[in-house]
């Protein structure tokens, strides 16, 4: 599968763009079952063409379009829906919709979206799982803005995009909703249920977590705030209004990235900092992957060879190896593995590969070092500054880095990028 291809899994679509997400949602942890009310406000290019969403298997209710129902089918992930629309005009779809989620079932990446854990919910949606949880254009670069209303049982703590905006209480239920004011691609829009305490680890630093992790996640998160103020001055501005982290009671591969979040699970908290770089890896990813979003998959090295960067990068400022030193460790392991991997086109199974991370890391620090510090965080923090809240590929990072340095980098990325052998 070329990840160049329109979208993922066929996820992603045509003839629209959705500027905003309205989501109403009540679910029971108890239960697993999950009644919404999706509100899209819609820009549609021409008038007669059906507007296409991806959803998941859940049975849907009502559809209307300004107000009015209209005609709709649900087949194969995919909810059409004919009529005549307004062009270039924004007006609203609503969709209502029952059922139990069930995570997308994928062939390189697992099961992602929904998922249920022993007390609660994890949404960990990259690259194609938005659709279990709401109707949606699934595509990598079709941001929008989102409010997320969740009703739980009372005892339950909902962390969403954005900055919980209010919660109010009724009976046996509680409401919590989040505002996401910055565009988010639908994959980064993630809600976490579960018996969470609210912990302020500096303003606008927030850590959910059980009573139980809740010694052990403060001391390994107690560094973040200095992160937060390191990478600022690297990369530019924090873009987000918050920055919460979640530690679930359940076990977790790898920690998950969201928009203004991250997921880490029981297993990454010892209470001795010995997962670390993975806090500084997921807090990168605000600048690089989410508000620098990509316009196609295929860019992706653009995410997460700068995240795994800004763990070196972390690593000598707070009195770890130097980048150096951790650049030559991952040269070394490079040079063991296939060399059959360009990661600035990488094939679908290889998009989350080690060998991108490393490889993206490495190309970043060559960079450093051949055209100096005095021109690569400049560099940086124009990136981060020009594209915040934007979507861009490899060609606009390898323009503005050969404008800082002054001269061709044409032959350092094809290198790097686009050649499988290691430089």
């Amino acid at each position: 599968m070329a990840l160049s291809d329109t979208g993922l899994l066929g996820h992603g679509n045509h003839g629209y763009r959705v500027s905003h997400y309205d989501l109403e949602l009540a679910t029971k942890p108890a239960t697993g079952r999950l009644s919404g009310k999706a509100r899209l406000t819609v820009v549609a290019a021409a008038a007669d063409t059906p507007l296409v969403f991806d959803l998941g298997p859940f049975r849907i209710e009502r559809v209307l379009v300004d107000g009015k129902p209209v005609r709709w089918t649900h087949r194969g992930g995919k909810v059409r829906i004919r009529g005549r629309f307004l062009v270039d005009t924004p007006f609203p779809v609503e969709i209502r919709y029952a059922g139990r989620p069930t995570p997308v079932r994928t062939r390189y990446w697992g099961e992602v979206g929904w998922d249920e854990l022993t007390d609660g919910v994890i949404v960990a949606s990259q690259p194609v799982g938005a659709p279990s949880w709401f109707p949606c254009d699934d595509h990598v670069g079709a941001k929008a803005t989102f409010r997320i209303e969740v009703t739980v049982p009372t005892a339950y703590t909902v962390v969403a995009n954005g900055v919980l905006s209010a919660r109010t209480s009724g009976g046996s239920t509680a409401t919590w909703t989040y505002v996401a004011d910055e565009p988010m691609a639908p994959y980064l829009a993630t809600v976490q249920i579960g018996l969470y305490e609210r912990i302020l680890l500096s303003p606008g630093q927030i850590l959910a977590v059980s009573r139980g992790l809740s010694r052990a996640a403060q001391h390994d998160f107690a560094r973040q705030p200095k992160m937060m103020r390191v990478f600022t001055e690297l990369f530019g501005p924090y873009p987000f209004a918050e920055y919460a982290v979640v530690v679930t009671d359940d076990e977790l591969e790898v920690p998950v990235e969201a928009q203004g979040l991250s997921i880490f699970g029981a297993n990454h908290v010892d209470g001795h900092r010995g997962h670390e770089r993975l806090v500084a890896h997921e807090l990168a990813h605000q600048w690089f992957g989410n508000s620098v979003g990509l316009a196609d998959w295929q860019h992706i090295w653009l995410n997460e060879g700068f995240a795994a960067y800004a763990e070196w990068l972390w690593s000598e400022r707070s009195g770890g190896p130097r980048a150096e030193t951790l650049a030559a460790r991952s040269r070394a392991l490079l040079a063991t593995m296939p060399q059959n991997l360009r990661i600035g086109d990488p094939p679908a199974r290889d998009m989350f590969d080690d060998r991108l991370y490393q490889r993206g890391a490495l190309t970043l620090h060559t960079l450093r070092t051949l055209v100096g510090d005095e021109v690569f965080f400049p560099l940086l923090r124009e990136w981060t500054a020009t594209h915040r809240h934007g979507t861009v590929v490899t060609s606009d990072f390898a323009a503005l880095a050969q404008r800082h340095a002054g001269r061709s980098l044409t032959a350092f990325f094809d290198q790097w990028l686009y050649q499988p052998s290691l430089p």
